[in-house]
């Protein structure tokens, strides 16, 4: 099974007297039940609760690592170094770039992918390059089970972490207390309000571009995001497409009928009636 060299991530090393309960009361992540096997994903939200920056988490030693896209790392350095004042912290850029990601047989003693795990399968992720696989392995992978990744799937400052279900994948923690937008996220995990979640997206041909609008009746109801031939991802109102679905009216990517499933890890259900209070 694959073993995937992803050549556009690189780490940040967070260490320091004071790093866990830094970075505890700065990110999304619940960093107490944090194992020391395991990789979360995380993200530093505006006030407003939206994702400013994005990446995943584990144990380093008595630090951490934090693993982004590339071109994150600068700017989430920049922000870390902000909120740092004069806590014992200190923050580095790994000189290793890239991460290899594996599963299946080729799986390794290292840092297992909470999201991942939620969809049943053991996949690792490895600072470094530890294999040669094609990244479309990888991609196609992440799009068959609903993982959204920044850049392809929604822009930063665009999306709140309910979107993006990390509600559900272990990037929020409910019981941490504060944090950089934690009244936002928890008035719309109490309330029940988050509508627009991770779809996949499946035609019977091979899918549009990036970006394209997927609509009912003329009114859009979300966009694509990465794409696998015939599958691909996207983040969409999910009441107004449970109405389409339950009326028989189609959903359309461009010209193209599509049709949209959640994500079975998820263990989330499309609505029958558009909630308009949400719009």
């Amino acid at each position: 099974m694959p073993a995937v060299f992803l050549r556009d991530r690189s780490f940040l090393r967070v260490t320091g007297a004071e790093a866990e309960p830094f970075l505890h009361n700065l990110i999304t992540t619940d960093l107490a039940s944090l194992s020391a096997d395991e990789a979360r994903p995380g993200a530093l939200l505006t006030p407003q609760g939206k994702i400013l920056f994005d990446f995943m988490i584990w144990r380093d030693g008595s630090g951490f690592l934090l693993e982004t896209d590339a071109v994150q790392k600068d700017g989430l350095l920049k922000r870390l170094t902000m909120y740092r004042l004069r806590a014992p912290v200190d923050f580095s850029a790994v000189e290793t770039q890239g991460v290899t990601v594996a599963w299946g047989e080729n799986a390794v003693e290292s840092r297992k992918d909470s999201r991942f795990t939620k969809a049943g399968i053991t996949l690792t992720r490895t600072p470094g390059q530890h294999g040669d696989d094609a990244e479309t392995l990888y991609h196609t992978l992440r799009i068959a089970n609903g993982i959204a990744v920044s850049g392809q799937d929604f822009a930063l400052q665009d999306a709140f972490p309910h979107d993006v279900l990390m509600d559900l994948n272990g990037g929020l923690g409910f019981r941490k207390g504060c944090y950089v937008g934690q009244e936002v996220v928890s008035r719309m995990q109490h309330r029940g309000t988050a509508r627009r979640r991770v779809v996949i997206v499946t035609g019977s041909a091979g899918l549009p571009a990036i970006g394209t609008e997927l609509t009912v009746g003329g009114k859009p109801i979300g966009a694509l995001g990465s794409t696998d031939g015939a599958k691909g991802l996207a983040i969409v109102r999910i009441d107004r497409a449970g109405e389409a679905i339950a009326a028989g009216t189609p959903i359309l990517a461009a010209d193209r009928e599509v049709s949209l499933t959640l994500p079975a890890w998820s263990g989330l259900s499309f609505p029958a009636q558009a909630d308009e209070a949400s719009a």
